[in-house]
């Protein structure tokens, strides 16, 4: 975690505490900001997907060792045109990979990124602490019950259609950030009824063309400030900033860190608290150097104990 305090940027009401049960953390998003470290075991993801599990916890060692605050494990790829692979898939890629983490690292969170509710449900029942929806509670309407049950908060994205057709059910721009702030302000609204707490994603990448992923980016301050939840960004290494390094010649996934580090020290500046990055080092120091420039101070660590 780095200190980020509150009475920064005060215009930005949407920051809480977020109670992990699992792993009995709390996410102070009022005061801190958290990195999270991407951990796939889909072997088809659009950068870097594990098959053996063993590399994979090796990964997340790892990634504990740079400093992350949650870790984010996912069996499904949802990169734009994936199929979707049979839920007994899904399980069995991430179960000893969640089980072998919060065995030898208790107190670190883990998410489940998953929008079933039958995997949801096995994660939580092998100590993951949240559930990571990108259908905002849309494709399986059990998973906010399956949260209820858990006492675990839900990431809510926006997205257009399931990843295997969503590039082709797009947005107009005029109606881009009106209809974000309705889809997410919907799931909010059952997840408070149900007493589940959440945090919202904007979902770039997810149905969106290349350059409406920059208007988002540049209003996230509005959806912080008009929705008043949590704020979490994925842009690791996507493919609108291919776009914006090249339109002619966008490099590959492999080349695209540097333009991470520029799009997120930027979303913190807008209202992003919660970062979900394949690079965890890198990340940290760049949020690090822009939280010291932004409270004027050097920028302080706490971490998890």
């Amino acid at each position: 975690m780095i200190y980020f305090p509150s009475n920064i940027q005060e215009n930005l009401r949407s920051r809480f505490e977020i109670e992990l049960p699992a792993c009995g953390q709390t996410l102070d998003t009022k005061n801190y900001v958290f990195v999270m470290g991407i951990l796939n075991m889909s072997p088809d993801s659009f950068y870097f997907g594990y098959e053996n599990e063993k590399e994979a916890i090796l990964s997340a060692e790892k990634m504990i060792e740079e400093g992350v605050d949650i870790i984010d494990i996912g069996g499904q790829s949802t990169r734009p045109g994936a199929d979707e692979i049979l839920e007994e898939e899904e399980i069995r890629r991430i179960k000893n990979v969640i089980y072998e983490i919060r065995k030898n690292f208790p107190r670190i969170p883990i998410s489940v990124d998953t929008y079933r509710s039958s995997v949801a449900e096995i994660a939580l029942d092998l100590g993951a602490d949240i559930v990571n929806d990108i259908s905002g509670f849309r494709f399986d309407e059990k998973i906010p019950y399956i949260c209820q049950k858990y006492k675990a908060p839900a990431i809510v994205m926006h997205i257009t259609a399931k990843p295997k057709i969503m590039q082709s059910k797009l947005l107009e721009d005029t109606e881009l950030i009106e209809k974000i702030k309705l889809y997410l302000s919907s799931s909010a609204n059952l997840a408070e009824n149900l007493g589940i707490k959440v945090i919202l994603d904007p979902g770039i990448g997810f149905g969106k063309k290349p350059h409406q992923n920059l208007i988002i980016i540049n209003r996230l301050e509005e959806i912080a400030s008009e929705l008043n939840y949590p704020l979490l960004l994925g842009v690791s290494r996507k493919s609108f900033i291919g776009f914006c390094i090249s339109q002619e010649n966008p490099p590959p996934p492999s080349e695209r860190l540097e333009g991470t580090i520029s799009a997120i020290s930027i979303a913190l500046q807008k209202g992003a608290r919660i970062f979900r990055v394949h690079d965890v080092l890198p990340s940290r120091k760049a949020l690090k150097t822009a939280i010291s420039i932004l409270s004027e101070r050097f920028a302080e660590e706490k971490f998890f104990s």
